[in-house]
Order: C-alpha cells, then structure tokens, then sequence
C-alpha cells in the first residue's frame, strides 16, 4: 500500500534532511577542490550540488505548510504548496544551469583558468559519484513512499547529477592526457546544458499537474471497470481526474435507473467508490453525480466512456 495522508509529511522530511546533509557536504568539497584544482566543471558540479541544497531547505519548509490542515480559505488543504515549490526549484536548477555555461564560455574566450586540473579532482569527483548513487536511490525510495512529486523530481535531478560527474571525470581524463584545459571548459558547457534540460523537464511534469492535467490513463480505465462492475450503474461520462500533492481527487457522472430511489441510487455510488479505492491507491476524494438513464444532455467538460 501506498503512503497515508498522515506519514507522507514525514517522508518528506526525512528525504529533505538526508539531500541537505549530503549535498551540502557534495558540494563544499566539489567547490574548494575545483578552485584548488582549476577545474571549471568540478566547480560546475559544486554549483548544481549547491542548488540541491537550497532545494532541500525548500523541501523542509514546504513540509510545514502541506501538514496543515484544511480551512476556511483553503477547503483542498494545502498540499499544492509541493506542486508550487517543484515549480519554483525548476527555476533554480535552469538558472544555475545557465549560470555555469556563461562562466565557462568566458573562460573558454578570455583564456581564464586555463591550467590542466590536478589529480585532486579525481578523487572528489569519483566521492561524489559514489554519494549521488546513494543520495538518489534514497529520495526514490522515500519519494515513492511518499508519492511526492517533489521528492521524484529531486530523485531525478540527482540521478542526473550521476552522468554530470561522469562527465567531469571524463572532462579530467582527456585535460591530463592532452595537458589542455579546453576540454574540462567544454565539459562544463555540456553539464550546463543537461542541467537545463533536467530543469525545463521537471517543469513541464510539474506544469501539467498546475494545469489539472495528467499522462496517466490508468484512473480512467479504472473508472470504467468499476462502474460496468456494479449492477445498476452505466455509463459513466464528465470524468475528471486531478492530482492533488500525489492523491488523486476523481469527479465523474453515472445513468442509474430513473425509477430507483435515491437510497438505491446512492448505495450503487457508494459500491462504485469503493471499487475505483480497491483499484486505484493514494484516492483523495472520488465525487460521483447521478443521472437518470436516457436523461441525455451536452457534455461540456470531461471524458466520455468512449474517450476513457
């Protein structure tokens, strides 16, 4: 089973503490070897080690407002605050990637930092490697456990911290063989690059569920077989389906009889909304409308059973 309401704020946390400690330790040692070493891509690496950590501070901050209960002014609760915030840190992780590539294109133009970077580096490099295996693996544990699309985003940003210090290792190899520092600049250019990508992609993920949209079909095709599955209920139509902080909240229609009353009417939705809970983990909130069978009227908005 997946996480409850109640332990996903935990999670959370303990995700944000373990980034934070082991980014920040990332990234002070990435920094200091790099200007030691003159490595233009080990501080790069340091750099985007660095955004990790403000993006761990976020977390923990996030996590105090999405624990909050529903109020007045906020009936959903708050757990759009971590959708918000993921938005936000898209931000942070493009800027730094930018940052990085007009660094390096400067040095590249005035000649700056132009020594071959010193063994120190490999060591650093191949320590951080190591530790973003370790560091992404825990936030995919934890952010699957706590179906936070923070945490998956953060898992993912990590992961890709992997391939960035492959390539400053690389970066080093081909800067001692050819005793030139360009390429360790250009390694640089190419790790602000997939920084970008990395950014603008945790963005568009987190923008379609900003736009209550989703890519996932499977709640739909879970909709149809629960209501074909309980007699009395038909067609079900107006579906629509959100996420909310990693729940799913479901509000669809469905034809019963028009003879039937409403305690039949209303116990047919209640075993249709147990179905769809029995199929479809992290539910937040299933709304179902009745209509009476052949009542045909204009759809203006949601998914018809033949589009589900």
């Amino acid at each position: 089973m997946g996480a409850s309401k109640h332990s996903k704020g935990e999670y959370i946390r303990i995700a944000a503490i373990i980034a934070l400690l082991g980014n920040a330790i990332l990234a002070i040692a990435k920094i200091t070897v790099g200007f030691i070493s003159n490595s233009a891509a080990l501080i790069g690496d340091g750099i985007d080690s660095s955004t990790d950590v403000l993006i761990s501070i976020i977390t923990l901050a996030v996590v105090r407002v999405i624990s909050k209960p529903a109020d007045p002014g906020h009936p959903w609760g708050h757990g759009r605050a971590e959708t918000v915030a993921t938005a936000f840190l898209s931000f942070v992780i493009l800027f730094a990637g930018i940052q990085l590539i007009i660094n390096s294109i400067s040095n590249l133009i005035t000649g700056e930092h132009n020594m071959v970077p010193s063994t120190m580096a490999f060591a650093v490099t191949l320590i951080s490697i190591i530790g973003k295996l370790l560091l992404a693996w825990s936030q995919h544990v934890l952010g699957k456990r706590a179906h936070s699309s923070m945490i998956k985003a953060n898992a993912k940003n990590m992961a890709s911290d992997v391939l960035i210090s492959l390539g400053v290792l690389a970066g080093l190899t081909i800067s001692v063989i050819t005793d030139s520092a360009y390429a360790d600049s250009i390694i640089a250019i190419l790790i602000g690059l997939w920084i970008m990508k990395t950014a603008i992609g945790i963005f568009l993920e987190v923008n379609l569920e900003l736009m209550d949209g989703t890519n996932d079909k499977e709640p739909y095709r879970i909709i149809v077989e629960a209501v074909n599955s309980v007699e009395g209920a038909s067609n079900p139509h107006r579906a629509r389906i959100r996420r909310v902080a990693g729940f799913w909240d479901i509000s669809f229609d469905i034809d019963v009889d028009p003879k039937s009353t409403v305690e039949d009417a209303h116990g047919i939705a209640g075993e249709v909304e147990n179905n769809i809970k029995q199929r479809l983990e992290n539910v937040y909130d299933i709304m179902i409308h009745i209509e009476p069978k052949g009542d045909e009227e204009s759809e203006a908005f949601g998914l018809s059973e033949k589009e589900m």
